[in-house]
């Protein structure tokens, strides 16, 4: 029962990690596509530091076993996506997944706005 129980657990901090890689790669993915002056206009770090830290955190996910050095990089990465990424794209700097081309300064968030006609 015991080594079901350490083996069971052992599989799901396997999970953790593989999740802790795959979000990692995500952020690094999207804060190549955006623009470097995008940074600049967003008044956040450039892009070189997004990009090393985020490189950092994939390198260590990958080969380092260390759960802290691990943790550190998930707070960066989640830094990231709550507060970087938003602003770059309020600041319309490219790149990113799911970005609506054209449009016009009429459309709201679910398509045109037609007044109510």
């Amino acid at each position: 029962m015991d080594v079901v129980l350490i083996e069971g657990f052992a599989g799901l901090v396997w999970l953790l990690y593989l999740a802790m890689l795959v979000l990692a790669v995500v952020a690094l993915v999207m804060a190549a596509l955006f623009r470097d002056d995008a940074y600049r206009a967003a008044d956040k770090q450039n892009k070189g530091f997004w990009l090393i830290i985020l490189g950092v955190t994939v390198a260590v996910n990958l080969l380092v076993p260390m759960l802290f050095l691990q943790l550190a990089g998930l707070v960066a990465t989640i830094v990231f996506f709550v507060d970087v990424r938003p602003a770059l794209r309020q600041v319309g700097g490219g790149g990113g997944w799911g970005r609506r081309r054209g449009g016009s300064s009429s459309d709201g968030p679910y398509g045109p706005y037609n007044g109510g006609r």
